[in-house]
C-alpha cells in the first residue's frame, strides 16, 4: 500500500548537530590585547569628550529584570549575596534582595559567566568574564578580574582571549589558588579555552586541561574534604551565524586527583555515561556530605526513536508530493487533501478545488506543495533531541547511571546550550534541582520530577543557590532575574530592583509627556513613561509606570504618532502584531510566501518600518520587502531575495536585519541583512540595487540610516560579532551608496550595534556598541563618549524625540537611559569657535514653599536652576546672579571643563546681600504695596523674589556673556 503520512513536513528543528558546513573565510578575531587597549582609548574618549558633563538618566524599568548569570551567597548570613548578570554587571545586595549597588561598571566588558567570593579573605571577588550561555547575545569577556576592597577597585588578572567563562572557583584553604574553566571564544575556535590554575593569586596560570581549539570547559566542582580532587566538564560547541553544533565527541567529564594539574576522562562509554558526537553541554553538582556522590545534567543531541504511528491512507505526507505526477495528485480525495492544507496551516485562499485546478492546467506542480513547507537552507530532522538528562555516581565517577527513565520533556527542547546547571542540597544527597525552562526537583534522587516555579517565576533559569542550613530555602536567578523562597518553591517573593532589562530596540511617542516603547530578550515588550523616576511609591497604588503590552521575546516596536494609540510590536522571527492600546484589539501581522515558492526566511528581530510620510504605510523584512498600504494588513511581497540566499543551517540566516525610509523623499528605501548585503530602492520597493559590494562581505548589517538632510546621504554600520570580530565598521555614503567612505576612525575596538543621525544637526551623530556610546560633531570623523550616568553596557538602539530633543537610548543590560541634547545639537562649528556661549536659562516660578518642609518629618523643598554653557577651554569660571540695577546677589565658581558645562544653582542670596536686595525691590514699589522683606527661609536661606535677574558666566580667559532669568509670581486666585 503506497505509503501516505503522518502529517506536516518532517520535524523542522532550529537545533541539533548540523551537516558538515564548508569552509569559509571570515574575519579575523579580535585579539583581547587590542580589546582591552579598547578600554584605554574609551576612557581617552570620555577624558576628551565635550559633553562629559552631560548627564544621562535612568527611566527604568526595574521590575522586569535582565538574565542571571550567577549568585553567591555568604554562608554567614544569607541575606547578603552577589548577583552577576549576563550582560547587566555585578551587584550586590546586604538586605536580602531588597536594594542592590552595582560593583562593576567601568571596566573593558560588563559581561560575567561566573564569579566566586573568598568570604574568608576579606570577600575578595573574581569574575570570569563572558557570558558562559551560548546564546546569540551572550557578549564575551576579556578574562578574569579581581577585586580586594569590595569592588572600589579592580585588577585585570589575565586569561583574556578566553572570552567565555563557565565557571572560577577558589580553593577553600588557600586564597592563592583558583581554578577557572573557560568555555572559549563563541564564534571561532581558538587555544585559549579549557581548565587553568593560578598558584599565585593570579599573578600567573597554567593551562591544565587542553583538547583542542572547539572544545572548552563549561563548569568546574572541587571536593571540599579533599581540594585535590576537582571535577570538570568539557563542552564541544561551534557556533556561526548560520548553524551551531551543540556537541561532541570531546565533551565530556575529567577528573583529577592532583590538585587539577593532570586529568583522566571519567565519562568513558565504559562508564555508563554517553560517549559520542552528540553530548552537549554539562553541568555538575557535588555532594558535599559525601563527594563520592555527583550529578551531571548532560543535554543529548542524540535523536529520540521514531514512533511507530498508524498507517493512515487518508493522511498524507508532505514528502509524497516531491514525486506526485498531476494525475496521481489529481485522484487524491479532497477531503484528505483539505486536511493536509488545515493542518499545515495553508492560507485559505489555497484549497483542494483551487489547487488541483492550477496542477491541472500546468500552472502549478504538485512539488509546490513540498517547496511551501521546506525551507532548503534549514536542517530538517524527523524527531526531536533527547535533551536534558540527569546522571549520578557514587563512587566518584567511575561509573554512572542515568537516574530517570522517561524523558524530561518541556526541559530542554533543541537549546540545552542555553540552560545547564544542576545543584543538589548540602542536607540531603537525593534532593536535586536542574535549571532548564522549568524549575524542577526530585525528592528521590533524580527518577522523578516536579515543577517548582510560582505564578511570579520567570521561565528559564540560570544559577540556584541551595541553603546549607534550611531546607527549601533557595535563591533563584533567572531571565526575569531573581526570586527567592522558603519553602522549596510553594511561594516566591520577587527580588527586582536594579534597573537590568536587556533592551533589543527603542521606539518613541508624540503624547505628552511622551511614552518610550522596548522589546526586551525573552521578556516581552514593555512602554512607560519618559518622565520615569525610580520609586517603590507604585506598590501602595497598585499599579507599576510601566506596562507589558507584548510577550516572548521582544523585538521592534513602531507607534503611530497621528494617534499614539496604534503600535506595531513583535516576538522573534517575525511575529508582529498591531495593537490598538484603548481598546485592547489585537491584529496579527506577517507576511506570508505564495504557493510554489519556498518559505520566507525571518531573522530572529525581523525588521518593520513605519512610513513617516504616510502612516498607514508598513514596511516589513523577511529575506524580501513587504509593504502593506492597510496597517499591517494585505502585506504585499515587493521584492525577491535582498540576501545572498541563505547558508544550510539550523540558524535562520539571510534575513533582512534593517529597513530606513528616507525622512526626505517617500519611497527612498533601504535594506540591510545579515549576510552583509545592503540594497536601495528608489520606487517604494519594487525595483532594488545592491549598492554593499564594495564594503567589507558577510558581515551583520546592524543599521542603515537614510539621512533626514540630505537625500542622497545614507549611513550604515556593520557588526562582526559573530566572527568574534569587534572592529567598529562604520560608513557613510554620499550618492545613496555607490560610493562608501569609512568614519569613525578613532572608535575603539567595540562592535557597533546601531548609528543615528540627529534630526536637527546634520553633522551629529550618535553610535551605540557593545561597551557604550558614543557622538561625532563632524559628521562621523572623529567621536567622543557619552557616558556620565551610564556604564559601559551595550547600546542596542537609541532614537532622538523630534519634538523634546530627547535622546532616547536602549541597553542591553541597563534598561533605558534618557538625556535632553538640545545644547549638544546647538554645537555647530560656528559656536564651538567661540571661547564662550551661555544658554538659555529656564523661566521659573516662585514658591512660598522654598526652603520649607511641607510637613513636621518631611524634607526640605529645594529649588533648582541649572545655568548651561559652553566654553572653548577647561578653566575656572565665575557665575554671578545679578538684579536688574547690577547687584550682585550671588557668585558661584566653577571648575569648567571644555565643552557643555552645567552648574547648579539654588536660588539663594548672600546674607550680606539682603540689606541692598531689599532696597531695590522697594525702590520698585507703587503707592499703597506692602513693602517687600527679604526673609530667610524655615532652613535658614534666603531665596530669590518675582522678577527679572541677570545671570553672568565670565571665564578664566576674561570672557563675559549674559542672559535673563525670569522668577514669575505664582498665580494667586481670586474670587469671582
Amino acid at each position: 500500500m503506497q505509503k501516505r503520512i503522518l502529517s506536516a513536513a518532517l520535524l523542522m528543528v532550529l537545533s541539533g548537530c548540523a551537516v558538515a558546513q564548508k569552509k569559509v573565510s571570515q574575519p579575523t578575531a579580535t585579539p583581547a590585547e587590542q580589546r582591552l587597549q579598547a578600554l584605554q582609548i574609551r576612557q581617552q574618549l570620555e577624558q576628551q569628550s565635550l559633553a562629559g558633563n552631560l548627564e544621562l538618566r535612568n527611566i527604568g524599568p526595574t521590575v522586569m529584570s535582565g538574565r542571571i548569570s550567577d549568585l553567591e551567597v555568604s554562608p554567614k548570613d544569607p541575606t547578603v549575596f552577589y548577583a552577576a548578570y549576563a550582560s547587566g554587571g555585578l551587584w550586590k545586595t546586604t538586605n536580602n534582595g531588597q536594594s542592590f549597588e552595582p560593583l562593576f561598571d567601568e571596566q573593558a566588558v560588563m559581561t560575567i559567566g561566573d564569579i566566586a567570593i573568598d568570604w574568608n579573605n576579606k570577600e575578595t571577588i573574581w569574575i570570569g568574564t563572558g557570558e558562559s550561555n551560548s546564546s546569540r547575545s551572550s557578549y564575551s569577556g576579556v578574562g578574569v578580574y579581581k577585586s580586594t576592597d569590595g569592588g572600589k577597585t579592580w585588577q585585570h588578572m589575565g586569561l583574556g582571549d578566553t572570552q567565555h567563562i563557565g565557571k572560577i572557583i577558589v580553593h577553600p584553604t588557600d586564597p592563592n589558588t583558583v581554578w577557572v574553566a573557560a568555555v572559549g571564544h563563541l564564534y571561532s575556535s581558538n587555544k585559549e579555552r579549557g581548565i587553568y590554575k593560578t598558584t599565585d593569586g593570579g599573578k600567573t596560570w597554567k593551562k591544565t586541561l587542553y583538547v583542542d581549539d572547539n572544545t572548552g570547559a563549561i563548569d568546574l566542582q572541587v571536593d571540599p574534604q579533599n581540594p585535590n580532587n576537582v571535577f570538570a566538564a568539557l563542552w564541544h560547541r561551534e557556533r556561526r551565524a548560520w548553524n551551531f553544533v551543540e556537541g561532541g565527541k570531546s565533551s565530556g567529564i575529567h577528573k583529577s586527583t592532583d590538585g587539577g594539574n593532570t586529568w583522566t576522562d571519567i565519562s568513558t562509554a565504559s562508564s555508563g555515561f554517553p560517549d559520542n558526537e552528540n553530548v552537549g553541554r554539562i553541568g555538575l553538582s557535588l555532594f558535599p556530605g559525601n563527594p563520592n556522590i555527583m550529578y551531571a545534567l548532560v543535554d543529548n543531541y542524540d535523536r529520540r526513536p521514531v514512533e511507530q504511528q498508524e498507517d493512515k491512507p487518508e493522511m498524507l505526507d508532505n514528502d509524497l508530493f516531491t514525486g506526485m505526477t498531476a494525475e496521481e495528485f489529481l485522484k487524491l480525495d479532497d477531503k484528505s487533501l483539505n486536511d493536509f492544507l488545515d493542518q499545515n496551516r495553508f492560507p485559505k485562499e489555497y484549497t483542494a478545488k483551487s489547487i488541483k485546478a492550477k496542477v491541472k492546467s500546468g500552472e502549478l506542480k504538485p512539488a509546490a506543495l513540498y517547496n511551501y513547507l521546506t525551507d532548503p537552507t534549514a536542517e530538517r530532522y524527523a524527531t526531536e533531541v533527547k535533551g536534558a538528562e540527569v546522571y549520578r555516581t557514587d563512587d566518584g565517577g567511575k561509573t554512572w547511571k542515568k537516574t530517570h527513565d522517561s524523558y524530561i520533556n518541556d526541559m530542554y527542547s533543541s537549546y540545552g546550550y542555553y540552560f545547564g546547571v544542576i545543584r543538589v542540597s548540602p542536607l540531603n544527597p537525593d534532593k536535586i534541582y536542574i535549571l532548564g525552562v522549568p524549575l524542577l526537583t526530585s525528592d528521590n534522587g533524580g527518577k522523578t520530577f516536579r515543577n517548582i516555579e510560582g505564578d511570579n517565576v520567570h521561565s528559564d533559569h540560570q544559577a540556584l543557590w541551595v541553603s546549607p542550613d534550611k531546607l527549601g530555602y533557595l535563591i533563584n536567578g533567572n531571565d526575569g532575574g531573581i526570586n527567592i523562597t522558603y519553602d522549596d518553591g510553594k511561594t516566591w517573593f520577587y527580588a527586582n530592583n536594579p534597573p537590568v532589562a536587556q533592551f533589543y530596540s527603542i521606539a518613541v511617542d508624540m503624547a505628552k509627556p511622551y511614552n518610550v516603547y522596548g522589546g526586551l530578550q525573552d521578556n516581552g515588550t514593555w512602554v512607560g513613561p519618559s518622565n520615569y523616576k525610580y520609586s517603590l511609591d507604585w506598590t501602595s497604588r497598585g499599579k507599576y509606570p510601566y506596562e507589558r503590552i507584548g510577550g516572548g521575546d521582544g523585538m521592534m516596536v513602531q507607534v503611530d504618532w497621528r494617534d499614539n494609540n496604534t503600535v506595531y510590536y513583535g516576538s522573534q522571527y517575525g511575529n508582529y502584531t498591531r495593537l490598538n492600546k484603548q481598546t485592547g484589539e489585537r491584529t496579527f501581522i506577517k507576511p506570508t510566501h505564495k504557493l510554489g515558492e519556498t518559505p520566507l526566511r525571518f531573522n530572529w528581530e525581523s525588521p518593520i518600518h513605519l512610513s513617516r510620510h504616510n502612516q498607514d504605510i508598513l514596511y516589513f523584512g523577511s529575506n524580501k520587502f513587504h509593504r502593506s498600504m492597510k496597517r499591517g494588513e494585505d502585506m504585499e511581497t515587493l521584492s525577491g531575495d535582498l540576501t545572498n540566499g541563505g547558508r544550510k543551517g539550523d540558524v535562520g540566516y539571510g534575513t533582512l536585519t534593517s529597513i530606513d525610509e528616507s525622512p526626505l523623499r517617500f519611497g527612498l528605501l533601504y535594506s540591510g541583512s545579515d549576510d552583509g548585503v545592503i540594497q536601495t530602492s528608489k520606487d517604494g520597493g519594487y525595483t532594488w540595487t545592491r549598492i554593499s559590494d564594495k564594503l567589507p562581505q558577510h558581515l551583520w548589517v546592524s543599521t542603515v540610516v537614510a539621512s533626514a538632510h540630505k537625500q542622497d546621504r545614507v549611513y550604515t554600520s556593520l557588526n562582526g560579532y559573530r566572527y568574534d570580530d569587534f572592529t567598529p565598521y562604520l560608513y557613510v555614503s554620499e550618492d545613496n551608496g555607490k560610493k562608501w567612505t569609512r568614519i569613525g576612525d578613532n572608535l575603539p575596538a567595540e562592535a557597533i550595534n546601531v548609528v543615528k543621525e540627529d534630526p536637527k544637526n546634520p553633522n551629529l551623530l550618535y553610535v551605540g556598541t557593545d561597551h557604550g556610546l558614543y557622538f561625532s560633531l563632524d559628521r562621523g570623523k572623529t567621536f567622543m563618549a557619552m557616558s556620565n550616568g551610564m556604564p559601559a553596557v551595550a547600546v542596542h538602539d537609541l532614537t532622538v524625540h523630534p519634538r523634546e530633543n530627547d535622546l532616547v537610548v536602549a541597553t542591553h543590560g541597563r534598561s533605558i537611559f534618557v538625556t535632553n541634547v538640545a545644547h549638544l545639537q546647538s554645537l555647530t562649528p560656528e559656536l564651538m569657535n567661540q571661547p564662550l556661549h551661555l544658554f538659555a536659562v529656564n523661566q521659573l516660578t516662585h514658591s512660598s514653599s522654598w526652603g520649607e518642609k511641607r510637613y513636621t518629618w518631611g524634607e526640605v523643598t529645594k529649588p533648582e536652576l541649572t545655568i548651561p554653557f559652553y566654553s572653548s577651554a577647561a578653566g575656572n569660571s565665575t557665575i554671578r546672579i545679578k538684579t536688574e540695577k547690577g547687584e550682585v546677589l550671588k557668585e558661584l565658581q566653577d571648575q569648567s571643563e571644555r565643552g557643555l558645562n552645567y552648574v547648579s544653582y539654588d536660588l539663594s542670596v548672600d546674607a550680606a546681600k539682603a540689606n541692598a536686595y531689599e532696597a531695590e525691590l522697594n525702590s520698585k514699589k507703587k503707592e499703597g504695596e506692602e513693602a517687600a522683606k527679604v526673609k530667610t527661609a524655615q532652613d535658614g536661606v534666603m531665596y530669590l523674589q518675582p522678577g527679572k535677574y541677570t545671570v553672568e558666566v565670565t571665564t578664566a580667559g576674561g570672557t563675559t556673556e549674559t542672559q535673563e532669568l525670569t522668577i514669575k509670581a505664582p498665580e494667586r486666585r481670586t474670587r469671582s
